[in-house]
């Protein structure tokens, strides 16, 4: 099994940043890309960006020149920088882990993001 564990959210103005970290626990050995993902209310959950064990990544268009994706493997964490954030930002954002050959999926709890305008 494998624990993710997102922080960082939090309330903040339109044009703000905030920083998130997805630390993993448990049976880590075999997790390949780690992402983030979010979900608007009312609306489905969506691709944020991922990052590859290598350090390879990969982000929506909607994000792309604002957020950064980046690992630490000593600390088998993950971070989402977030700049320029727009109201529109506003969701909550979940770690996801992609374990094994088969890529099977495990989740966070999610961390809740509020951008005012």
């Amino acid at each position: 099994q494998v624990r993710l564990v997102e922080s960082g959210g939090g309330l903040v103005q339109a044009g703000g940043s905030l920083r998130l970290s997805c630390a993993a626990s448990g049976s880590i050995f075999s997790i390949n890309s780690m992402g983030w993902y979010r979900q608007a209310p009312g609306k489905q959950r969506e691709f944020v960006a991922t990052i590859t064990k290598d350090g390879s990544t990969n982000y929506a268009d909607s994000v792309v020149g604002r957020f950064t994706i980046s690992r630490d493997n000593a600390l088998n964490t993950v971070y989402l920088q977030m700049n320029s954030l727009k109201p529109e930002d506003t969701a909550v954002y979940y770690c996801r882990g992609d374990k094994g050959t088969w890529y099977i999926p495990y989740w966070g709890q999610g961390t809740q993001v509020t951008v005012s305008s």
